[in-house]
């Protein structure tokens, strides 16, 4: 890490690779781009599905099925599946020209784990859980640019602080597998909620059961102390290297604004779309895999912040598929800083089945209806280049025209500079 007075530093923030969904264009526009220092990867590195799995057809029609054929379970699975990954030019490209910090999130193992299991692992037919967790782990490890965990500490406790100079702090989380709680689950409460009394009973009772966690306590320390440290070293800026998204983000009311917004009728979408109908006339959150489903946990990561003196966090997240600008407050109102969110490299937009202007239109309504969120895009593919000097930030929301060969031409979809403001940051 460089020490000293440091004049800029230039990142590129990527997440969500999946191979059968195109090739990995993005990792090259980032590998030929001088002004990178260092890219951030927050997770969903691969995915963990089979040749017959989300993204089947469309692997298929480029021969980018996945390798090996079923869904990936042993350690030899998952290390076949890195050799695979790693087979991609935008791929070997970008590790070629760039050292890369990498942390997990959860297709690297499987989707949605919590501690005690996960949602895409069933014991009957896949064994014990934490048997294949540990496998996804030492592939990891054995494929990725990663430290073995200092002694003491497991391969699971991958939290890290790493300086820069005297510019900036990076701090990166551990959401899946050291402190989570069970997911929530809304088929199991959404046929329960009536009426606005039963939304505000869910919302407290049951999302904000103060038992619920996220980060372990370990972890939780470990946040507090890196940014002490940061500040004692009078740096200027403080990065939160996070997976999925942190921002309060409720569903506005699609089914009777989508029409309006977009000349798109409801009732000729998909039907995997109806739930969040259902949510947005109930105002609800978006997901529940998010910090959204832990809203306890989220005050809990605010107040350890605040302890320690940093109201000013950069938070850089991935997960979502989706592009975010997102300006951050606690409970009482407090403004704790910005979150910048990156779309896939290749994973797509949950909503690109409402059509270029349908999917518009829900970005917009999305940013209108929540006070954190200042805009979002849910169709492109790409990476966000964060460059800071000690008197400036500037996020580029970069984007790939093309996924489906390599082919592929690249934009500045959106640029944001960051400003402070009451003692925090907020976007200019």
């Amino acid at each position: 890490m460089p020490a000293g007075p440091l004049a800029q530093l230039g990142i590129a923030i990527a997440s969500c690779s999946n191979y059968p969904f195109g090739f990995f264009n993005a990792y090259e526009i980032i590998a030929n781009d001088a002004d990178i220092d260092f890219v951030l990867h927050l997770g969903d590195y691969l995915y963990e599905y089979g040749a017959d799995g989300w993204g089947a057809a469309e692997g298929a029609a480029i021969g980018r099925a996945h390798a090996p054929a079923h869904e990936i379970v042993s350690l030899q699975d998952y290390r076949e599946r890195h050799a695979q990954y790693k087979t991609d030019l935008g791929s070997r490209l970008m590790h070629a020209a760039h050292p890369l910090i990498s942390t997990w999130d959860d297709h690297e193992s499987t989707n949605n784990p919590w501690l005690g299991g996960a949602q895409n692992h069933q014991p009957d037919t896949e064994g014990d859980w934490r048997t294949r967790r540990d496998a996804s782990l030492q592939a990891y490890f054995e494929w990725m640019p990663v430290r073995d965990p200092e002694p003491g500490l497991s391969r699971a406790e991958l939290w890290r602080h790493f300086s820069f100079g005297d510019l900036a702090s990076l701090t990166t989380l551990e959401t899946r597998h050291t402190g989570r709680s069970e997911q929530i689950d809304y088929g199991d409460h959404l046929e329960a909620i009536d009426n606005e009394a039963d939304r505000d009973r869910f919302l407290q009772d049951i999302l904000g059961d103060s038992s619920r966690s996220l980060l372990s306590a370990d972890m939780e320390t470990f946040l507090a102390n890196s940014l002490t440290r940061s500040l004692s070293e009078s740096q200027p800026w403080r990065l939160i290297g996070n997976q999925i998204p942190v921002a309060r983000t409720h569903v506005p009311d699609v089914a009777n604004r989508l029409e309006q917004e977009a000349g798109r009728r409801y009732d000729s979408l998909p039907d995997s779309h109806r739930l969040f109908s259902r949510l947005g006339q109930l105002d609800l959150p978006l997901y529940l895999d998010t910090w959204d489903g832990y809203p306890a946990a989220r005050e809990r990561f605010y107040q350890r912040c605040s302890a320690a003196g940093a109201s000013d966090l950069i938070v850089l997240t991935g997960d979502s598929h989706a592009f975010w600008a997102n300006e951050l407050f606690n409970d009482s109102g407090r403004r704790m800083g910005v979150e910048l969110g990156t779309a896939g490299i290749t994973s797509p937009g949950d909503f690109e089945d409402y059509g270029p202007d349908g999917a518009a239109a829900f970005d917009r309504l999305v940013a209108e209806h929540n006070r954190e969120v200042t805009w979002t895009d849910c169709t492109h593919r790409g990476f966000v280049k964060l460059v800071l000097t000690p008197d400036s930030a500037t996020a580029d929301y970069v984007v790939v025209d093309n996924v489906r060969s390599r082919q592929y031409g690249s934009s500045v979809l959106r640029s944001v500079d960051i400003v402070r403001r009451d003692g925090s940051l907020a976007f200019s």
